[in-house]
């Protein structure tokens, strides 16, 4: 629900050429106790002023010296990607509502102004308006959490995949090289039994730091669950970059950490594959790094194992 405090501290733009007008609109708006109110009698500066400021209503004059309110609508739809135009419009003429409406105008009030009815149409125009934004905003944050690790805001499985079958896609018609890379800690569990589950919390949120900093901008690191974490390296120069990459990362997860008070020590162990040697398909890189990852952990650990070729041993 939105607030009426809410309301009142909406941001408002008053659009009307003629001075007594926006006067009389600027102190009913005052009288109702909103906040927010700016004013112009320029339409050739609607735009950029919305463009600055995004205000919640624009009380918009149809008709105005060089450009009218229809014009101001088509650029303030330019503006507004999701086609919403917070536009209240005004008008003597009756005949033009249902053009306004048509042109994307929410509503509209009837010169001479009737105040009760405009401030009713005022506060109905908001409520809807700020509703609409809280409702995308609660759906963006929806969204992120569908595709990002609640607790990290790494990307989680789902867009992990969906970024690896467009890394895949890319070299392959670039006919390039790109890497995948599966990770976990050596010693989690240790941390976990004697510092606690808030420490290991802790740990990993240092741990996806570390590994974002490390790769490029371009690169997806994604957290499975657990200590598990995938990176997808884009496009490569060449193959030998990936061992060196590798070793960089397991490096920087392997210097202490400092968690409440205590220096914490924990290594790294990675599996690489390599598109295309290693599988030309999602499934096949993630399971040949997975299996390079779990030869690493049961030889050396804090250490990278790149994935064997079909037809050969595996090797470092």
């Amino acid at each position: 629900m939105i607030s009426e405090q809410e309301i009142l501290n909406a941001s408002i733009l008053i659009v009307d050429d003629k001075a007594a007008n926006v006067q009389l609109l600027a102190q009913m708006l005052r009288d109702v106790g909103y906040q927010c109110i700016a004013s112009t009698m320029d339409p050739y500066a609607v735009c950029d002023l919305h463009r600055d400021n995004r205000y919640d209503l624009i009380l918009l004059d149809l008709r105005m010296p060089g450009m009218d309110g229809y014009q101001v609508m088509d650029g303030l739809k330019e503006i507004e990607i999701d086609s919403y135009v917070p536009a209240l419009v005004i008008t003597a003429h009756p005949s033009h509502k249902l053009r306004a409406l048509a042109s994307g105008a929410k509503d509209f009030i009837s010169k001479p102004f009737d105040l009760m009815e405009a401030k009713t149409r005022i506060h109905n125009m908001l409520e809807v308006r700020l509703l609409y934004r809280k409702t995308e905003d609660s759906n963006k944050v929806l969204e992120s959490f569908a595709l990002h690790d609640a607790l990290t805001a790494l990307a989680n499985r789902r867009l992990l995949m969906d970024r690896l079958s467009l890394a895949i896609a890319y070299v392959h018609r670039n006919k390039g090289l790109m890497a995948v890379m599966y990770l976990d800690l050596d010693g989690f569990k240790e941390v976990n039994d004697t510092l606690g589950h808030d420490a290991g919390d802790t740990l990993l949120k240092m741990v996806a730091d570390r590994m974002v900093a490390a790769v490029r901008q371009e690169d997806t690191v994604a957290r499975l669950g657990g200590d598990e974490f995938v990176i997808v390296l884009w496009e490569l120069s060449h193959a030998d970059g990936v061992a060196k990459l590798a070793a960089k990362v397991i490096q920087a997860m392997s210097q202490p950490y400092s968690i409440q008070g205590r220096n914490v020590s924990v290594t790294a162990s990675a599996g690489v594959s390599i598109y295309p040697a290693h599988g030309e398909d999602a499934k096949t890189l993630m399971k040949s790094a997975d299996t390079a990852l779990y030869e690493a952990k049961h030889t050396c650990k804090n250490n990278y194992r790149i994935a064997a070729h079909p037809e050969s041993p595996s090797n470092y």
